[in-house]
């Protein structure tokens, strides 16, 4: 069998259109038209200290509900407008999966949300503007939401779908441990109602390394090497996923955005959610990715 030819990377997406330096954002923490949204799993980290002007959006209490399900329309539209952001704001996104956020943004099609292209500490460590005073947003009017982009969503049943599948490659970006069964959340904790593992055919690919040590996405050609078990195919589709779908988003964003990708969705379910239903397949055996598995015939 021929193998598919390389990706060829489209960049309809310039980097600048999804991608904010720490020194324009400090140049724009004043403008109206500009909200900021830290994304984090706890208020902790944003209780000691923020940029100013930014919200928090916690992801097991403001995107996620009790069963790890994403929020639904109405209460996404409720977030948005809560939390200040209009049809036309440009929301630029930071802190611990910021890449969620922005791609929740995408999902309900807002035009204009970026990622902070640097870690929080590296924010700090430059000496920028900090502050542990919450803002109160004006809340917005409405904010009438735009059908979903099912173009870049994935349920269960797609993913149960694609295992085995050829032309679909299911990317595991977790760590090494919860690939194989040795934990179910990445902290370690231990969860008596769920299974460890990951899905059958699924391959393996940390994102540890997508960014460098502030916290900036990498090169394109960097990029391209740590992806490149899953750049055989230019028109076979990608499925992410991780723990509870902020890994999954960082990968999604990468391929899309910066590599170009024309066809990868995020499994938001995530292993939270599989790794909770009993009739889901798991298994702990590490698959070996090899270009042909992700031909197109």
């Amino acid at each position: 069998m021929t193998s598919a030819p390389s990706i060829i990377m489209d960049h309809t997406h310039r980097r600048a259109d999804v991608l904010v330096g720490p020194d324009w954002l400090e140049k724009h923490l004043d403008d109206p038209q500009v909200r900021l949204v830290e994304v984090d799993v706890s208020a902790t980290a944003y209780n000691q200290g923020h940029i100013p002007g930014a919200v928090l959006w916690n992801v097991y209490s403001d995107l996620k509900d009790s069963e790890y399900r994403l929020l639904d329309a109405a209460a996404m539209a409720g977030l948005l407008v809560g939390t200040g952001i209009g049809p036309h704001s440009t929301v630029v996104c930071y802190g611990y999966a910021p890449a969620l956020a922005f791609w929740l943004m995408k999902l309900y099609r807002h035009a204009d949300v970026r990622v902070l292209d640097c870690s929080r500490r590296a924010w700090t460590d430059d000496e920028r503007p900090w502050t542990t005073d919450a803002p109160t947003p004006n809340p917005t009017t409405r904010y009438p939401l735009a059908a979903p982009n099912s173009g870049i969503r994935a349920d269960y049943a797609t993913v149960r779908a694609a295992i085995g599948r050829r032309s679909t490659a299911i990317v595991d970006v977790r760590s090494l441990a919860e690939f194989q069964g040795e934990r179910f959340w990445p902290s370690g904790a231990p969860e008596p109602s769920g299974r460890a593992g990951h899905v059958p055919s699924a391959i393996h690919l940390p994102i540890d390394n997508v960014h460098d040590e502030r916290g900036r996405f990498r090169s394109v050609d960097e990029l391209r090497r740590q992806f490149a078990p899953i750049a055989a195919s230019p028109v076979g589709d990608v499925i992410t996923y991780c723990a509870i779908g902020g890994r999954a988003a960082t990968a999604w964003f990468a391929l899309t955005y910066l590599l170009g990708h024309p066809d990868v969705r995020v499994y938001d379910g995530s292993w939270a959610e599989w790794g909770h239903r009993g009739a889901a397949p798991v298994t702990t055996l590490r698959a070996v990715p090899h270009r042909d598995s992700y031909s197109t015939g």
